[in-house]
């Protein structure tokens, strides 16, 4: 019982945070969350810089909401196709390729969370 409120107040600082992060960057909840994804390896942020993140994130974000349904995470097809999508976009925006499938994975993972905030 402990461990389990430990951990929600570890959330709740982390949600916090994130908000923190978001305000000082402009970023929503949501882009936050795709940056975080994004910036989870280092090398991408050392070489593509926070700045080049915030715009990836603002066009996952863009891609993601138009074509997202409330089954694609229980949906194959429709799972490899926002993977494609997100390759595509990292791709377009020079993500290191050594990196892509961490980042796409973190990305839909996020994309899950909020879709599951959501309804």
């Amino acid at each position: 019982m402990i461990e389990v409120l430990q951990e929600l107040i570890r959330l709740a600082h982390d949600l916090r945070d994130a908000r923190q992060r978001g305000e000082a960057t402009g970023l929503s909840a949501e882009e936050i969350a795709f940056h975080d994804a994004l910036a989870d390896n280092q090398s991408a942020v050392e070489v593509l810089g926070n700045g080049q993140l915030k715009v990836i994130a603002d066009e996952l974000l863009k891609t993601l909401q138009a074509n997202v349904t409330v089954a694609w995470a229980h949906r194959d097809s429709a799972r490899a196709r926002l993977r494609v999508l997100v390759k595509r976009n990292l791709r377009k925006f020079g993500y290191l390729p050594e990196l892509q499938d961490d980042a796409v994975r973190g990305v839909l993972a996020q994309a899950e969370a909020l879709l599951y905030e959501q309804s």
